[in-house]
């Protein structure tokens, strides 16, 4: 069984008494025993992040990060200098990265080796809109997407990374996919990844990324491929926060 792990998406929320205050309600609500847990926040608010949650079972990450090493690239930060602001995670491929700065799969496979090479955890963003998925493309897109980055990085990096599904068309509309949806979807990915690495596979924990809530959490993380969520909305309101991890059960 993979340990389940619960992620909070900031987007471009936040100040620093909001960061305070919202990690402290997490940290005085987190059970000893409850399921993993991050939160990746705005590049500001990382040193924030190191100073509150250092030494706590919260770990921290960012949303994104550039492909290259270092340079003449103005506005970017690199993953090196992500690391030394004690992140462990860092989301690529994001619907919004894709949809309003178009990453195309190749970028967001260059991002994910980046973060792989600085140490840290890519948490691997994948998804179809409403349009693709009424259209029956939901396979080829998020296969596409995918293959993407087992092409680039190698078999090798099977286990290595967190792989996030996000229906586009779920995310910020208060729709969800039923459980057994969002399970078709991620057994697909479980499938594909076998096929590249099938021992890493069964490492890699499958996050869903689409609206979910303390509502919806238990049954969506109760189906075999879920492995836990990418949290955008919710993950803004401790109560919110703290009921989903607790919906993802204990830590094992």
């Amino acid at each position: 069984m993979r340990p389940k792990l619960v992620v909070g998406n900031w987007k471009m929320n936040g100040s620093r008494e909001f960061t305070a205050s919202l990690l402290s309600g997490i940290l005085e609500g987190l059970d000893g025993n409850a399921a993993a847990c991050a939160v990746c926040v705005p590049f500001p608010y990382l040193y924030q992040c190191e100073q509150l949650l250092a030494g706590s079972a919260i770990a921290w990450g960012a949303q994104d990060v550039s492909c290259q090493p270092s340079g003449a690239y103005t506005g970017e930060v690199c993953a090196a200098m992500l690391a030394e602001f004690g992140c462990r995670y860092v989301i690529v491929g994001h619907s919004e990265r894709r949809a309003y700065h178009g990453e195309s799969n190749e970028l967001v496979a260059r991002k994910a080796g980046a973060v792989l090479a600085a140490g840290l955890t890519p948490i691997v963003c994948v998804g179809e809109t409403l349009a693709q998925r009424e259209a029956g493309e939901t396979a080829a897109v998020v296969g596409a997407q995918l293959d993407a980055v087992l092409e680039l990085l190698g078999k090798d990096a099977v286990g290595r990374f967190v792989l996030s599904y996000e229906p586009v068309w779920a995310i910020g509309s208060g729709k969800t996919a039923t459980p057994a949806m969002a399970q078709e979807v991620h057994a697909q990915l479980r499938a594909q990844l076998r096929a590249c690495n099938a021992e890493g596979a069964e490492k890699v924990q499958i996050l869903y990324g689409g609206s979910m809530k303390p509502e919806n959490a238990g049954d969506l993380m109760a189906q075999p491929d879920i492995d836990g969520g990418l949290i955008g909305g919710a993950a803004l309101k401790a109560a919110d926060f703290l009921g989903i991890i607790r919906a993802a059960g204990p830590r094992i």
